[in-house]
């Protein structure tokens, strides 16, 4: 019984644990973007925030400047974000 849950402590501490944190800064990233901010989207866009609403954002993405909405959660990272 010892080494099973032994396996489930070592299995814990390696998977759960870093996907919380995963989660975690993801979230505080998500709910601290305002205008100005260049993100990546999950689909591969570059783009610069010039709106912020509840769930949604709008980028302008160049070299058009076409302004396309997209859900808060389709953004992955801030470009140029320090870590």
């Amino acid at each position: 019984m010892l080494p099973i849950l032994l396996m489930f402590g070592v299995l814990y501490f390696l998977l759960f644990l870093p996907m919380q944190r995963q989660r975690k800064q993801t979230q505080k990233m998500l709910s601290s973007l305002q205008n100005g901010d260049t993100v990546v989207t999950s689909g591969g866009l570059v783009g610069t925030i010039v709106a912020v609403e509840d769930d949604s954002l709008v980028l302008r993405i160049k070299p058009d400047n076409v302004k396309l909405q997209f859900a808060r959660s389709a953004v992955t990272s801030r470009v140029g974000e320090k870590k």
